[in-house]
């Protein structure tokens, strides 16, 4: 991560979970049921409004069949 991009850490894993659950044809309802996550917090995710836990992050990455790594490792390239 470079340092200067005006982009918050937390608030570009929002835009690639969003990513990622539009890919998976998944509403934020669905996604939560699979991921044992509120839907209203996935919602503040995507939105940049809150931070997720490490272990939010692993079930959100594990009910998109997605490894946690790959959803981190998309965050830091949008971040450079």
């Amino acid at each position: 991560m470079s340092g200067n991009s005006p982009t918050p850490p937390h608030a570009a894993f929002g835009l690639v979970l969003r990513k990622h659950r539009l890919a998976a044809g998944l509403s934020q309802e669905q996604l939560g049921l699979e991921s044992g996550v509120q839907r209203n917090f996935i919602s503040l995710i995507e939105t940049g409004q809150n931070q997720p836990t490490i272990t939010t992050v692993f079930k959100l990455a594990g009910a998109l069949g997605l490894k946690a790594s790959k959803l981190l490792i998309e965050t830091e390239k949008l971040l450079d």
